[in-house]
């Protein structure tokens, strides 16, 4: 199914730094520096804590960042969440989602050690591998996944026969697909490799259509074996992050980001 606007936005507010429920008010004055959490409690049962000049002292009240909050009549800032970013070797076997109810292992119990509440920037399926970002920028993760910017991805397909002239014609012009012909692609043949018996192609689209990569390769006869994305953007997955391992992005490196979503 092709991507909407309105599911893109969906899945940028998770990035923000309060959900769509809001923060735990004696949370937010903990995380604010006014007290520590046991002793923000004890101000806002003995009435001492207000929001939008309304005094609240039931304890779990959710508050937005909008909201004005104050306490004894003193309005509190909350300091701004530092903005992080990290490129991630994404594993098979993991969902690119910051929780699962399934249960199942997400990206984000690989970045544990990340002491910043990040998302993925868009999904990569379970069963495909490779470079996703992550960060807790919202307005960059917004940028990324917008079709308005045309972000290109690069994907390295393996499939076990090579392709025909007539299927990489295909692919190059765009193939039609029950949403609609896709755009036309990049294709590049690649070696294949020594130690594996399938037969490698990288294809670089930049929209974001549900399984796109493989309902296109399907439609043309070639089903995917393997898939791999190891380009988004300005950025390439080197190959000495093995699977399951992060870094941070460098500055320059944010910054190219920032230039292909025309932020600087």
């Amino acid at each position: 199914m092709k991507r909407t606007e309105k599911d893109i936005m969906q899945n940028n507010s998770e990035i923000n730094s309060l959900d769509n429920k809001g923060e735990r008010l004696q949370k937010l004055l903990a995380h604010a520096g006014v007290a520590s959490r046991r002793q923000a409690e004890q101000m806002i049962l003995e009435g001492e804590v207000t929001v939008n000049g309304e005094i609240v002292t039931i304890l779990g009240t959710r508050v937005q960042l909008q909201d004005k909050v104050a306490v004894k009549g003193k309005l509190i800032t909350v300091p701004a969440e530092d903005l992080v970013y990290y490129l991630l070797n994404k594993p098979t076997g993991v969902i690119s989602s910051a929780k699962d109810p399934q249960g199942r292992k997400t990206v984000i119990d690989l970045l544990q050690e990340v002491p910043q509440r990040v998302y993925p920037v868009g999904r990569l399926d379970y069963d495909t591998s490779g470079i996703l970002l992550l960060t807790n920028d919202g307005e960059l993760a917004h940028r990324l996944m917008h079709p308005r910017y045309g972000v290109e991805k690069t994907y390295r397909v393996g499939v076990k026969e090579k392709l025909s002239p007539s299927a990489l014609d295909q692919l190059q012009k765009g193939v039609v697909l029950e949403d609609g012909k896709t755009a036309p692609a990049k294709i590049r043949e690649v070696s294949r490799l020594a130690e594996g018996p399938l037969n490698l192609i990288d294809i670089t689209i930049h929209e974001g259509r549900n399984r796109q990569v493989r309902h296109m390769f399907a439609r043309v006869g070639y089903p995917v074996m393997s898939l791999k994305r190891i380009r988004f953007g300005p950025l390439e997955l080197e190959p000495n992050l093995s699977q399951g391992k992060y870094r941070k992005l460098s500055k320059p490196e944010v910054q190219a980001l920032q230039r292909a979503v025309q932020l600087v």
